[in-house]
């Protein structure tokens, strides 16, 4: 059997990457393939033979020294061929000379730690059919993301984030059913957050809050503008507040991952993230 064919995938692949992705139980964003792609263009691979689509892995550039790996599929039918070893290699080879980050799943956390990966903490995805938003006695005020300049967001998020992505950050905030909210403050934003639809109910994040009052305003008014379905949010294990809150929703733990990183450890203020933007892209 020929080797797989790794290769740069065109932008209408990532909707076909999605549906691998909803075939695994991801739950992707309706509109993911675009904010993706506008991420960083080159950075999701496809492995094929003989014209086939076989997998798939992402390996996107943050800024000049920060790389994100995920995504990362073998369709079923063709697991044991050696194409996820290829497309690791190929993923690794383009993030070459970066700090790496990954969210990995339970049972490919053995196989990361081979790979130099380094456990830094669990991510948990909590979720609810219909969560409780928090009482809106003594919270701030709440108003559109686009109520506020570009450039607090991306400061608010760059503060969270180990590199800047102001393009993918411009497509979250402006993806077709995507509701983005921020909560002013004196000397800048006191944070900012994002509703995403999902192919079953919707997702939040990131959330980031500079305080627990902050977090809760923003999430409050993202569960009043959530559609029918459930609400997931996936939070930090080492952020006791940010578990508090989601439990005070009426949520309850459905997934995690672990955080790991390879080439370093960025310094990340995890007490401000309340929710992680994606398990794709960080």
């Amino acid at each position: 059997m020929s080797p797989p064919q790794i290769r740069t995938m065109r932008r209408e692949e990532l909707d076909l990457a999605l549906d691998w992705a909803a075939e695994e139980g991801w739950n992707p964003g309706l509109a993911d393939a675009g904010c993706f792609h506008a991420a960083d263009p080159g950075g999701f691979l496809v492995a094929e033979r003989d014209g086939e689509r076989l997998g798939c892995v992402s390996a996107v550039h943050h800024g000049a020294g920060f790389g994100f790996l995920g995504f990362y599929i073998v369709r079923p039918p063709f697991r044991g061929q050696g194409i996820g070893l290829a497309l690791w290699r190929a993923a690794m080879a383009r993030l070459a000379g970066r700090v790496v980050g990954l969210d990995g799943v339970v049972a490919q956390q053995e196989n990361y730690r081979r790979s130099g990966f380094a456990l830094v903490h669990r991510n948990i995805r909590y979720g609810a059919e219909a969560p409780a938003a928090p009482g809106r006695a003594g919270l701030p005020a709440v108003v559109a993301a686009s109520d506020v300049p570009f450039a607090a967001i991306a400061a608010c998020d760059r503060a969270v984030f180990p590199a800047e992505r102001e393009a993918f950050l411009r497509a979250w905030l402006a993806a077709p059913g995507h509701v983005a909210r921020a909560v002013p403050g004196a000397d800048g934003l006191r944070g900012f957050a994002v509703l995403r639809p999902c192919r079953s109910g919707s997702k939040i994040g990131p959330l980031v809050a500079a305080d627990p009052a902050a977090a809760r305003a923003l999430l409050a008014a993202l569960l009043d503008a959530a559609p029918a379905g459930p609400v997931f949010l996936d939070l930090p294990e080492p952020n006791p507040d940010a578990l508090a809150m989601a439990r005070e929703a009426g949520m309850q733990p459905v997934f995690e991952t672990a955080r790991m990183y390879a080439g370093g450890v960025p310094d990340l203020p995890l007490a401000r993230i309340y929710g992680i933007t994606s398990f794709e892209l960080g």
